[in-house]
Protein backbone atom coordinates (compact mmCIF):
# COMPACT_ATOMS: atom_id res chain seq x y z
CA UNK A 1 0.00 0.00 0.00
CA UNK A 2 2.89 2.83 0.90
CA UNK A 3 4.78 2.32 -2.26
CA UNK A 4 1.42 2.47 -4.20
CA UNK A 5 0.76 5.63 -2.92
CA UNK A 6 4.68 6.99 -3.57
CA UNK A 7 3.90 6.16 -7.12
CA UNK A 8 1.05 7.70 -7.64
CA UNK A 9 2.12 10.81 -5.63
CA UNK A 10 5.32 10.94 -7.78
CA UNK A 11 2.94 10.34 -10.93
CA UNK A 12 0.95 13.40 -9.72
CA UNK A 13 4.26 15.03 -9.28
CA UNK A 14 5.71 14.78 -12.85
CA UNK A 15 2.40 15.11 -14.61
CA UNK A 16 2.58 19.32 -12.83
CA UNK A 17 5.78 19.75 -13.39
CA UNK A 18 5.93 18.30 -16.92
CA UNK A 19 9.40 16.40 -15.92
CA UNK A 20 10.78 13.32 -17.61
CA UNK A 21 10.09 10.30 -14.94
CA UNK A 22 14.08 8.84 -15.27
CA UNK A 23 16.61 10.98 -13.61
CA UNK A 24 20.60 10.14 -13.61
CA UNK A 25 21.62 10.55 -9.93
CA UNK A 26 23.44 8.25 -7.29
CA UNK A 27 21.07 6.18 -5.71
CA UNK A 28 22.62 5.47 -2.23
CA UNK A 29 20.66 3.39 0.54
CA UNK A 30 21.32 4.35 3.75
CA UNK A 31 22.86 1.87 6.03
CA UNK A 32 21.70 -0.39 3.89
CA UNK A 33 17.87 0.00 3.61
CA UNK A 34 17.16 0.97 7.02
CA UNK A 35 13.47 1.75 6.64
CA UNK A 36 13.27 -1.82 5.31
CA UNK A 37 15.77 -4.07 7.01
CA UNK A 38 17.19 -3.23 10.39
CA UNK A 39 20.20 -0.91 10.01
CA UNK A 40 24.13 -1.49 9.00
CA UNK A 41 23.34 -5.46 8.99
CA UNK A 42 24.38 -7.29 5.63
CA UNK A 43 20.65 -8.53 5.10
CA UNK A 44 19.85 -4.40 4.72
CA UNK A 45 22.38 -4.25 2.19
CA UNK A 46 21.15 -7.05 0.24
CA UNK A 47 17.58 -5.12 -0.02
CA UNK A 48 19.12 -2.21 -0.84
CA UNK A 49 21.09 -4.39 -3.79
CA UNK A 50 17.63 -5.33 -4.93
CA UNK A 51 16.02 -2.19 -5.53
CA UNK A 52 18.89 -1.21 -7.82
CA UNK A 53 21.16 1.04 -5.23
CA UNK A 54 24.33 2.53 -7.28
CA UNK A 55 26.22 2.84 -3.90
CA UNK A 56 25.94 1.28 -0.13
CA UNK A 57 26.13 3.66 2.87
CA UNK A 58 27.51 2.58 6.23
CA UNK A 59 29.50 3.63 9.42
CA UNK A 60 32.48 2.32 10.85
CA UNK A 61 33.63 2.11 14.41
CA UNK A 62 36.38 0.27 16.15
CA UNK A 63 36.70 -2.98 18.35
CA UNK A 64 38.86 -2.96 21.44
CA UNK A 65 40.95 -5.93 19.33
CA UNK A 66 40.75 -3.26 16.45
CA UNK A 67 38.43 -5.23 14.43
CA UNK A 68 36.60 -2.62 12.03
CA UNK A 69 32.85 -3.23 12.89
CA UNK A 70 29.78 -1.89 11.07
CA UNK A 71 27.91 0.47 13.65
CA UNK A 72 26.60 3.95 13.50
CA UNK A 73 27.16 4.71 17.60
CA UNK A 74 30.61 3.02 19.17
CA UNK A 75 27.76 1.76 21.61
CA UNK A 76 24.87 -0.20 21.76
CA UNK A 77 21.90 1.98 20.80
CA UNK A 78 18.83 1.83 23.37
CA UNK A 79 16.58 2.04 20.19
CA UNK A 80 17.40 -1.26 18.57
CA UNK A 81 19.76 -3.23 21.07
CA UNK A 82 19.30 -6.23 22.72
CA UNK A 83 21.83 -7.42 25.74
CA UNK A 84 22.92 -11.16 25.71
CA UNK A 85 20.35 -12.20 28.58
CA UNK A 86 18.04 -11.22 26.18
CA UNK A 87 16.42 -7.65 28.08
CA UNK A 88 16.83 -4.59 25.80
CA UNK A 89 19.59 -1.74 26.24
CA UNK A 90 18.42 0.98 28.56
CA UNK A 91 18.91 4.68 27.22
CA UNK A 92 20.85 5.16 30.19
CA UNK A 93 23.25 2.56 30.32
CA UNK A 94 23.87 2.04 26.74
CA UNK A 95 27.23 3.99 26.33
CA UNK A 96 27.77 1.88 29.01
CA UNK A 97 28.14 -1.07 26.14
CA UNK A 98 31.01 1.00 24.15
CA UNK A 99 32.21 -1.32 21.40
CA UNK A 100 35.80 0.38 21.77
CA UNK A 101 36.52 -1.62 25.01
CA UNK A 102 34.75 -4.56 23.68
CA UNK A 103 35.91 -7.34 21.14
CA UNK A 104 34.53 -8.51 18.03
CA UNK A 105 33.55 -11.90 19.87
CA UNK A 106 31.49 -10.07 22.81
CA UNK A 107 30.01 -7.34 20.41
CA UNK A 108 28.18 -10.37 18.70
CA UNK A 109 26.36 -11.21 21.54
CA UNK A 110 23.91 -7.93 21.42
CA UNK A 111 21.25 -8.82 18.79
CA UNK A 112 20.50 -5.45 16.95
CA UNK A 113 17.54 -6.13 14.83
CA UNK A 114 14.73 -8.13 16.85
CA UNK A 115 13.06 -5.48 18.28
CA UNK A 116 12.90 -3.47 15.24
CA UNK A 117 13.30 0.22 15.26
CA UNK A 118 10.73 2.51 16.64
CA UNK A 119 11.20 5.25 13.83
CA UNK A 120 10.99 2.89 11.03
CA UNK A 121 7.26 1.33 11.97
CA UNK A 122 7.64 -0.33 8.13
CA UNK A 123 11.42 -1.93 8.64
CA UNK A 124 10.94 -5.43 9.10
CA UNK A 125 12.39 -7.44 12.80
CA UNK A 126 14.79 -10.06 12.46
CA UNK A 127 17.63 -11.06 14.16
CA UNK A 128 20.83 -9.77 13.74
CA UNK A 129 24.32 -8.69 14.33
CA UNK A 130 26.47 -5.84 14.04
CA UNK A 131 29.33 -7.00 10.87
CA UNK A 132 32.39 -7.00 10.22
CA UNK A 133 32.95 -4.46 7.36
CA UNK A 134 35.06 -7.08 5.78
CA UNK A 135 32.38 -9.87 6.40
CA UNK A 136 29.55 -7.22 5.18
CA UNK A 137 31.49 -5.97 1.72
CA UNK A 138 32.10 -10.21 1.00
CA UNK A 139 28.92 -10.84 1.15
CA UNK A 140 27.75 -7.81 -1.11
CA UNK A 141 30.06 -8.60 -3.51
CA UNK A 142 29.12 -12.12 -4.17
CA UNK A 143 25.41 -11.79 -3.89
CA UNK A 144 26.45 -9.02 -6.86
CA UNK A 145 27.91 -11.24 -9.00
CA UNK A 146 25.75 -14.23 -7.97
CA UNK A 147 22.67 -12.29 -9.25
CA UNK A 148 24.70 -10.98 -11.88
CA UNK A 149 24.33 -7.32 -10.92
CA UNK A 150 26.75 -4.58 -11.30
CA UNK A 151 29.32 -4.18 -8.81
CA UNK A 152 27.81 -1.66 -6.38
CA UNK A 153 29.86 1.37 -4.93
CA UNK A 154 30.83 2.05 -0.82
CA UNK A 155 29.77 4.79 1.26
CA UNK A 156 32.41 4.52 4.01
CA UNK A 157 31.77 6.17 7.01
CA UNK A 158 34.24 6.83 9.37
CA UNK A 159 32.72 7.99 12.81
CA UNK A 160 34.76 9.78 14.79
CA UNK A 161 34.50 12.68 17.75
CA UNK A 162 37.60 14.84 18.71
CA UNK A 163 36.59 15.01 22.24
CA UNK A 164 35.95 11.25 22.48
CA UNK A 165 39.52 9.79 20.81
CA UNK A 166 40.45 7.26 22.60
CA UNK A 167 37.36 6.66 24.76
CA UNK A 168 34.44 5.93 22.47
CA UNK A 169 37.34 6.30 18.79
CA UNK A 170 40.60 5.36 17.93
CA UNK A 171 42.48 8.75 16.58
CA UNK A 172 42.25 9.48 13.52
CA UNK A 173 45.92 8.58 12.13
CA UNK A 174 45.22 4.66 13.64
CA UNK A 175 41.48 4.76 12.17
CA UNK A 176 42.52 5.84 8.83
CA UNK A 177 45.43 3.16 8.70
CA UNK A 178 43.70 -0.06 9.93
CA UNK A 179 40.80 0.99 7.33
CA UNK A 180 43.31 1.41 4.63
CA UNK A 181 45.07 -2.06 5.51
CA UNK A 182 41.71 -3.65 5.03
CA UNK A 183 40.41 -1.77 2.00
CA UNK A 184 43.32 -3.02 0.32
CA UNK A 185 43.04 -6.38 1.41
CA UNK A 186 39.56 -6.22 0.19
CA UNK A 187 40.82 -4.94 -3.28
CA UNK A 188 42.73 -7.81 -3.87
CA UNK A 189 39.85 -10.00 -3.98
CA UNK A 190 37.04 -7.61 -5.45
CA UNK A 191 38.94 -4.35 -7.63
CA UNK A 192 37.11 -2.25 -5.22
CA UNK A 193 39.20 0.93 -5.78
CA UNK A 194 37.39 3.19 -7.44
CA UNK A 195 34.17 2.05 -5.92
CA UNK A 196 34.85 3.74 -2.83
CA UNK A 197 34.43 7.23 -0.81
CA UNK A 198 35.19 7.81 2.36
CA UNK A 199 33.35 10.09 4.10
CA UNK A 200 32.98 11.63 7.47
CA UNK A 201 32.08 14.88 9.71
CA UNK A 202 35.41 15.03 11.24
CA UNK A 203 38.03 16.48 9.03
CA UNK A 204 40.80 15.05 10.59
CA UNK A 205 39.91 11.18 9.66
CA UNK A 206 39.54 12.77 5.79
CA UNK A 207 42.91 14.28 6.52
CA UNK A 208 45.08 11.09 7.55
CA UNK A 209 43.13 8.89 5.23
CA UNK A 210 44.19 11.69 2.39
CA UNK A 211 47.86 10.88 3.57
CA UNK A 212 47.56 7.45 2.52
CA UNK A 213 45.95 7.41 -0.55
CA UNK A 214 45.06 10.56 -2.55
CA UNK A 215 43.20 8.83 -5.74
CA UNK A 216 39.98 8.02 -3.25
CA UNK A 217 37.12 10.13 -3.49
CA UNK A 218 36.28 11.85 -0.56
CA UNK A 219 32.77 13.61 1.18
CA UNK A 220 32.63 15.99 3.61
CA UNK A 221 29.31 15.43 5.64
CA UNK A 222 28.29 18.84 6.87
CA UNK A 223 24.84 19.20 9.45
CA UNK A 224 25.64 23.25 9.96
CA UNK A 225 26.03 26.56 7.75
CA UNK A 226 29.58 27.14 7.59
CA UNK A 227 30.92 28.43 4.72
CA UNK A 228 32.32 25.65 2.32
CA UNK A 229 35.68 27.25 2.47
CA UNK A 230 35.99 27.19 6.12
CA UNK A 231 35.98 23.53 5.58
CA UNK A 232 38.41 23.66 2.45
CA UNK A 233 41.00 25.54 4.96
CA UNK A 234 40.55 23.20 7.66
CA UNK A 235 40.91 20.27 5.00
CA UNK A 236 43.82 22.05 3.01
CA UNK A 237 42.07 20.57 0.38
CA UNK A 238 38.96 20.18 -1.86
CA UNK A 239 37.20 17.03 -1.62
CA UNK A 240 35.55 15.41 -4.47
CA UNK A 241 31.89 16.04 -2.57
CA UNK A 242 29.76 18.15 -0.68
CA UNK A 243 27.29 16.30 1.73
CA UNK A 244 25.18 18.16 3.90
CA UNK A 245 21.98 18.02 5.77
CA UNK A 246 19.56 18.12 3.32
CA UNK A 247 17.69 21.12 4.57
CA UNK A 248 20.76 23.23 3.83
CA UNK A 249 20.58 22.36 0.27
CA UNK A 250 20.17 25.70 -2.34
CA UNK A 251 20.31 26.09 -5.86
CA UNK A 252 23.53 28.81 -4.97
CA UNK A 253 24.87 26.05 -3.19
CA UNK A 254 25.17 23.47 -6.02
CA UNK A 255 26.41 26.26 -8.14
CA UNK A 256 29.16 26.54 -5.68
CA UNK A 257 30.03 23.41 -5.42
CA UNK A 258 30.04 22.65 -9.05
CA UNK A 259 32.34 25.38 -9.05
CA UNK A 260 34.51 24.00 -6.64
CA UNK A 261 34.35 20.39 -8.62
CA UNK A 262 32.87 19.27 -5.73
CA UNK A 263 29.73 17.15 -6.22
CA UNK A 264 26.47 17.29 -4.16
CA UNK A 265 24.92 14.15 -2.36
CA UNK A 266 22.89 15.50 1.13
CA UNK A 267 21.71 13.15 3.61
CA UNK A 268 18.95 11.89 4.60
CA UNK A 269 16.00 12.26 2.31
CA UNK A 270 12.82 9.96 3.10
CA UNK A 271 10.31 11.46 1.07
CA UNK A 272 9.40 11.23 -3.16
CA UNK A 273 8.47 14.93 -3.16
CA UNK A 274 11.68 15.67 -1.18
CA UNK A 275 14.42 13.66 -3.56
CA UNK A 276 12.11 15.48 -6.52
CA UNK A 277 13.26 18.79 -4.64
CA UNK A 278 16.51 18.43 -4.23
CA UNK A 279 17.05 16.91 -7.84
CA UNK A 280 15.57 19.67 -9.40
CA UNK A 281 17.97 21.85 -7.31
CA UNK A 282 20.49 19.54 -9.43
CA UNK A 283 21.89 17.67 -6.76
CA UNK A 284 23.74 14.41 -7.94
CA UNK A 285 23.28 11.78 -5.54
CA UNK A 286 20.41 10.96 -3.01
CA UNK A 287 21.09 9.61 0.48
CA UNK A 288 18.18 7.55 1.63
CA UNK A 289 16.51 4.88 3.93
CA UNK A 290 14.10 4.33 1.40
CA UNK A 291 16.05 3.06 -1.79
CA UNK A 292 12.92 1.82 -2.81
CA UNK A 293 11.20 5.08 -2.74
CA UNK A 294 13.57 6.67 -4.54
CA UNK A 295 13.80 3.62 -7.58
CA UNK A 296 10.62 5.16 -9.13
CA UNK A 297 12.43 8.54 -9.95
CA UNK A 298 14.68 6.43 -12.17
Amino acid sequence: MRVSLILLLTILIMACTNEEVIRDFDLQGHRGARGLLPENTIPSFIKAIDYGVDTIEFDLVMTKDRQILISHEPWFDHKISTKPDGTPVTEEEQRDFNIFEMTYEETQQFDVGVRGNPNFPNQQPMEATKPLMSDAIRAIEEYSAEKGLPPVAYNIETKSVPDEYGEFYPYPEEFAQLLYEELNKLHEDFDLFGRIIIQSFDPATLIEFRKLDDQIDQAMLVYDERQMQEYIDELGYTPEIWSPHYPLVTPEMVKEADERGMKVIPWTINTVMEMQRQLDMGVHGIITDYPDSAAVLR
